[in-house]
């Protein structure tokens, strides 16, 4: 198998673990760390590889076989195109974009030149997900008719600090950075959705962006769902501190932060607990319970083999920019219901 080398842009929180699994990987190899930042010359040290400060410094230099763009979230259009202008297949970090208009541009641009484009959206390569969906589509659950789900977990202080402060002002909220990951995640498991009604606060933390937000979810199939945001919740309701698939977060593995509920059976997850009707459907009578067993492994290390898949021509994207477009949509559906307090139909 041929291993390919992709270059890391962006040397933060994120851009870090990629250039771990980068290393840690049988199939990639790191090519370079691209960062005008200074902390980016230790990280790129630490892990021997050149340090390039602009995209256009490493196409000058080099052409890696993929580049994963890690920067924050305003670079991601401009960051994509480059790599597109320069032919290098691209994984950008969720969201794609900052707004949807230079979303579509770089999601039109990627397909116009036929370079492909991935969205970051690591929980496609969870197992646990990809056991979920398995249940979904198996119909043992019935038409799904309900959804809950929540993501309620505190980030502390120093989180707000990096960069300039942008995690403090409109765009760094848990609605374009965390709740994009929910979004992707349920339209990966019920479908589509369409219509959005949302109200935000930031009463809490006092920033210019929102700490807190409350949705209802309308899915094209009919199901309705609602859903719990905060960043400023005392309380561990979130994929990462429930999925145990990341083991820098403390784990509380008897909480959940989805539940799926069809007209025959109900499916909690991350914890796997399977309801269903034996027999009759009644509120009378008991459900067979169960708890779905799988294997678990990293999601981002699995996505780093996927991409080097992708790169060498062997696999199509699991999560395109067009899948991205469409999770940054809803979210832009979010942030239009917050602030106008209509209901708002979802753009596809």
């Amino acid at each position: 198998m041929t291993t390919v080398r992709i270059a890391v842009a962006g040397a933060g929180l994120i851009g870090q673990r990629h250039i771990e699994e980068i290393h840690a990987s049988s199939v990639a190899q790191l090519a370079a760390v691209v960062d005008p930042g200074p902390a980016a010359p230790e990280v790129a040290e630490k892990f021997g590889a050149p340090l390039h400060r602009s995209l256009a410094e490493l196409f000058a230099k080099d052409r890696p076989d993929g580049v994963i763009l890690a920067t924050p979230n305003q670079l991601h259009v401009d960051g994509g195109l480059e790599c597109v202008a320069a032919g290098v297949p691209v994984l950008v970090e969720k969201p794609i974009g900052d707004t949807v208009e230079g979303a579509t541009r770089l999601v039109e641009g990627a397909e116009a030149a036929g370079v492909p484009l991935l969205t970051g959206h690591h929980r496609n390569y969870s197992p646990i997900m990809a056991r979920a969906r398995e249940i979904v589509a198996s119909g043992v659950l019935g038409p799904i008719v309900a959804v809950v789900g929540t993501a309620l977990f505190h980030k502390p202080d120093d989180y707000f600090d990096v960069g300039d402060g942008w995690r403090r002002r409109p765009g760094g909220g848990p609605i374009l950075l965390n709740l994009i990951h929910e979004v992707n995640a349920l339209q990966a498991l019920v479908g589509d959705i369409v219509r959005v009604q949302a109200t935000t606060s930031g009463a809490t933390r006092g920033f210019p962006v929102e700490d807190t937000a409350a949705m209802v979810l309308t899915f094209a199939n009919g199901a309705l769902g609602t859903f719990l945001l905060s960043d400023t919740a005392a309380s561990p309701r979130s994929w990462e501190q429930t999925s145990r698939e990341n083991t820098a977060y403390a784990s509380y593995p008897d909480e959940d932060c989805y539940h799926l509920a069809g007209t025959s059976g109900s499916l909690s997850v991350p914890t796997m607990r399977l309801r269903v009707f034996p027999g009759a459907r009644s509120w009378w009578e008991p459900f067979e319970t169960s708890t779905v067993d799988l294997e678990r492994s990293d999601p981002l290390a699995n996505q780093i083999e996927h991409f080097a898949a992708v790169i060498r021509g062997e696999a199509a994207p699991v999560c395109s920019g067009r899948d991205g477009l469409q999770s940054l949509r809803v979210v832009d559906a979010v942030v239009t219901s917050a602030r106008t307090g209509q209901l708002v139909d979802v753009a596809h």
